[in-house]
């Protein structure tokens, strides 16, 4: 078992920035690849970042690109998703998520976290 517990939501203005964090506890954190997802009210849970075991390979979303960075202290086991330039269509509950292997699909993620809101003020 591993349990993921995100943190660092908030309310932000169009164009802020925010760090999002997940600590992971349980069995070996650097055994998984890490990403992030994102559901905003009425949609469908959408890939936003994928990252490898050892942090050399990260993965974006279209959508982020430039804008998101993942990251990962495996010694913390901690994963971060550092968010710049918000627009309010990142407006989401952004949750974490540990897979055996890198991917952008949610049916390959094993263990989830419960979720920390972003909200965008315009």
């Amino acid at each position: 078992q591993v349990q993921l517990v995100e943190s660092g939501g908030g309310l932000v203005q169009t164009g802020g920035s925010l760090r999002l964090s997940c600590a992971a506890s349980g069995r070996t954190f650097s055994s998984y690849a890490m990403g992030w997802f994102r559901q905003a009210p009425g949609k469908e849970r959408e890939f936003v970042a994928a990252i490898s075991r050892s942090g050399g390979y990260q993965y974006y979303a279209d959508s982020v690109k430039g804008r998101f960075t993942i990251s990962r202290d495996n010694a913390k086991n901690t994963v971060y998703l550092q968010v710049n330039s918000l627009k309010p269509e990142d407006m989401a509950v952004y949750y974490c998520a540990a897979s055996p292997v890198v991917s952008d699909n949610v049916q390959e993620y094993v263990y989830w976290g419960q979720g920390t809101r972003v909200t965008v003020s315009a």
